[in-house]
């Protein structure tokens, strides 16, 4: 035979072994099996995970609403709060920003050995005497002019007439046509004005609640120039750790001394202010200028709105004394306007500081807000108390966002 024809041998060694091959199939589909239950099992663990985040998150979400929900209730709960005892709120806030406004003078007098209560009964008794003195020199002013207001108000009308001529004459016109329309109707009676005299009575009835009223304030005064560095010493030390304890004497220290600055000093420009309008007056030849320049005084307390309306009323009172309405009668609310534009771009900024100055949208909300709440006292403490509040921000940890919000 041929060598192509020759059938090759195979040896017994290179024979397969029919076990062993089916054991290798055995193993490669164990290992499958195993790589497709654990990729099962991480997917279904991946799932699982995923399902839990999302219910995390949803809770979160969920949480976070009814957090948001909770600080509306809270905060309408706390303005309902601070409407109703508005009575006992409005002493307790005069009180304290009369008695951080005089504690510099207190602590000046301590500086130099005198104990406080002396110091704080001298600052009262010159308190209590100067409004007492203001009240007995004005009290007869006012009332003359809650008397004369409405003849004051009917003086007034003819000195317009100059001014509001074209206005009179659309007005015949209109008058024209309505009584042409109005023929074969009855006439139309009209009500008697009303009077706004002030009683005897009414001072007699009024004056025990305002009498009460200031004595409160002034006893707060006292108690709070004679005690408070005690409470806010003890108040320290109740402050756990000697670190924390020194962080809180830091901050309350620099709280009181910038709101006690800011106070002080704002009571003085207004007072300043108050002095130079009566002044002003005075030179003009108008009568009451003490009074207007009282009003003028409480009036700087609120910023814009207390201008704007001073200006009126001192126009207002120009054309009651002028003999017609001419630039005369306007030169003292010029005069005023004047001054107050140089007070408020000028003066106070640089006595205050850029620090105390405030964002003119945050003070117009401000003034609306606590001037719905407590009436004219809310509107006159709304500066003061945003001022102190950004103060204090500044200082507060977790704050400081107000301060930035409400800053100019």
């Amino acid at each position: 035979m041929s060598a192509e024809g020759e059938t090759r041998a195979i040896p017994p060694s290179e024979m397969l072994d029919p076990d062993e091959s089916t054991r290798e199939d055995d193993v490669d589909v164990e290992v499958e099996i195993e790589i497709e239950s654990n990729t099962n099992a991480t997917h279904s663990t991946q799932r699982k995970t995923m399902r839990a985040f999302h219910t995390t998150r949803g809770m979160r979400r969920h949480l976070r609403a009814v957090r948001v929900l909770l600080n509306v209730l809270l905060f309408l709960a706390l303005m309902y709060t601070v409407t109703l005892t508005k009575s006992l709120l409005i002493p307790l806030v005069l009180a304290a920003f009369l008695g951080l406004a005089l504690n510099p003078v207190v602590a000046a007098g301590a500086r130099l050995h005198l104990p406080r209560w002396l110091s704080a009964s001298v600052l009262m008794i010159a308190l209590i005497v100067g409004i007492a003195g203001g009240i007995s020199a004005l009290a007869q002013p006012a009332i003359g002019w809650f008397h004369g207001a409405p003849a004051a108000i009917k003086t007034l009308v003819p000195k317009l007439k100059s001014m509001t001529k074209p206005l009179e004459a659309a007005n015949r016109a209109t008058q024209s046509l309505v009584n042409a329309q109005s023929n074969g109707h009855s006439a139309v009676v009209a009500p008697a004005p009303t009077s706004m005299a002030i009683s005897a009575w009414d001072i007699v009835s009024t004056a025990p609640k305002i009498l009460a009223g200031i004595l409160s304030v002034m006893l707060l005064v006292f108690f709070f120039l004679m005690f408070g560095d005690s409470m806010l010493r003890r108040l320290v030390e109740i402050t756990p750790g000697f670190a924390y304890k020194r962080h809180a004497v830091a901050i309350v220290r620099g709280i009181q001394t910038e709101v006690s600055r800011y106070l002080l000093t704002a009571l003085l420009i207004n007072a300043s202010l108050g002095a130079l309008t009566a002044g002003m007056l005075w030179l003009y030849h108008m009568p009451d200028a003490l009074l207007w320049g009282t009003v003028a005084m409480f009036a700087n307390f609120i910023p814009y709105v207390g201008a704007i309306s001073t200006a009126i009323i001192l126009a207002l009172v120009g054309m009651l004394y002028a003999n017609d309405a001419s630039l005369h009668a306007f030169l003292p609310a010029i005069t005023f306007s004047a001054i107050t534009v140089l007070e408020g771009n000028l003066i106070t900024p640089m006595i205050q500081g850029r620090s105390m100055r405030l964002s003119p949208i945050a003070i117009l909300l401000w003034l609306l807000v606590w001037g719905w709440l407590w009436g004219v006292p809310g509107a006159l403490l709304a500066v003061p108390m945003l001022t102190c509040t950004k103060l204090i921000a500044e200082r507060v940890r977790g704050w400081t966002w107000f301060a930035v919000i409400v800053a100019r």
